[in-house]
């Protein structure tokens, strides 16, 4: 390796973003993928940044703070958003992309540097040289047990999901019909309409199916990215005011749908949707039986089910240095998801963060902290102060930012991004 050399581990969006950073400055990266050598089961191609759970970034609204921390990647000149952009798919309100193309200008960009050399091989250890570690919530178990010892703190994790894809063409359009909630600008969405009498047969049959079984973990799920048969059993009523909400989706030939459930567009080409919100861990034959009772699919063809997986992620108030480095092992610093962010907009965010803080570190230059005022650096601020006892994974959010009120949000939005000019700025001098 150069004296000007880093390495990273693991090719998803935070350290695919890291890679980017670093190369731009004319660092060689050493990048350790172990994709597809290994097969970690929830992950379908070799493609560097692949979205695994959903193909939506969520929304592209600056008064939403998701929308804004996007906004804030731009001024970092972010891969994930130039890849974004020219990958999006209609979504309303939303920033949703095509995932095979959105990963595979990803993965050309990145390998168009000849700085770029990529290891296609299981890391079981680390390495005692300056390492980005961007192993996502897939981390493998050696490389966890390694952490928990490094940190001398146990790792924490929940399970996530992912939804199942139908293609376009075996929805019943005499049923379905397209509309964005509350008239978006598009008609982006597939809307699939319940009755009250076939919503309660559904969810009676949702709770009852049978689920995949789980052998080495608990079930402790995120609240943000509960499986749908979880949220079922929680009353009733639950999904018809959670993602089957039937409001701002009414039309004159559907006045009053009791139940209303959405497919969000997941190609370019418009020929696969994904069922929104549907993350499930029921056994592949009852996701059959069960979403093929949603009236309009009652013919889906399933392209892709749902699967569940385990996330997994470090105790971040007590192991990590400001600069994202673990405190027994600062050579080692923590990118994406497995620092406690949650979300692929906020683990990518915290891979350019990551490289920044490397950069500047291997420079010999002093260490800058994101501002605290902006998205980004709020999140980065939970993550080194948060409760011990009360620490999860945490999406980009108004509550890390409790002076931003609805009355002053335009304010914050300005605040905001001129920190993270003034940032960017001072970062590249």
């Amino acid at each position: 390796m150069s004296a000007k050399s880093v390495t990273i581990i693991g090719g998803g969006l935070a350290g695919s973003e890291a890679a980017f950073f670093l190369l731009k400055k004319g660092y060689d990266v050493e990048l350790y993928e172990r994709r597809p050598a290994v097969n970690d089961g929830a992950h379908l191609t070799p493609l560097f940044g692949e979205l695994v759970c959903s193909n939506s970034l969520k929304s592209a609204k600056l008064d939403n703070a998701c929308g804004l921390l996007k906004e804030e990647m731009r001024k970092l000149d972010s891969l994930t958003m130039k890849a974004a952009a020219l990958s999006s798919v209609p979504a309303g309100n939303a920033l949703s992309v095509d995932r095979d193309l959105f990963a595979s200008i990803i993965t050309k960009e990145l390998k168009s540097f000849p700085n770029f050399h990529v290891h296609e091989e299981d890391v079981n250890r680390f390495p005692s040289t300056e390492t980005i570690v961007a192993t996502g919530p897939l981390t493998s178990e050696p490389l966890l047990e390694e952490l928990g010892n490094l940190i001398g703190h146990k790792n924490l994790s929940f399970f996530d999901a992912s939804a199942p894809i139908v293609a376009k063409s075996s929805i019943d359009f005499s049923k379905a019909y397209y509309k964005s909630r509350f008239e978006q600008g598009d008609s982006a969405y597939i809307n699939c309409p319940f009755s009250r009498d076939e919503y309660n047969t559904f969810v009676t049959a949702l709770l009852g199916a049978q689920k995949a079984l789980i052998h080495e973990f608990d079930t402790h799920y995120f609240e943000g990215c509960l499986p749908v048969e979880v949220m079922a059993g929680r009353g009733i009523e639950t999904l018809r005011h959670g993602m089957l909400k039937p409001f701002g989706l009414e039309t004159p030939e559907h006045p009053f749908p009791y139940a209303v459930a959405q497919l969000r567009q997941d190609t370019k080409l418009g020929d696969y949707y994904n069922l929104v919100g549907f993350q499930t861990n029921l056994t592949y034959p009852e996701q059959k039986r069960v979403f093929s009772m949603i009236p309009g699919l009652e013919h889906a063809e399933f392209l892709r089910y749902g699967l569940m997986h385990r996330n997994a992620y470090i105790d971040a108030p007590v192991a990590l240095n400001p600069d994202l480095s673990l405190q027994n092992a600062p050579h080692l610093t923590i990118a994406g998801q497995l620092s406690g962010v949650e979300g692929y907009v906020e683990s990518a965010a915290i891979g350019i963060v990551s490289a920044i803080n490397v950069y500047r570190k291997m420079e010999g230059k002093r260490f800058i902290p994101v501002p605290e005022e902006s998205v980004l650096g709020a999140m980065i601020d939970y993550l080194l102060h948060a409760s011990e006892a009360y620490f999860e994974p945490m999406n980009a959010n108004w509550a890390l930012m409790p002076s931003s009120k609805k009355e002053n949000r335009q304010e914050t939005i300005v605040t905001s991004l001129r920190a993270l000019e003034s940032y960017w700025s001072e970062v590249n001098e």
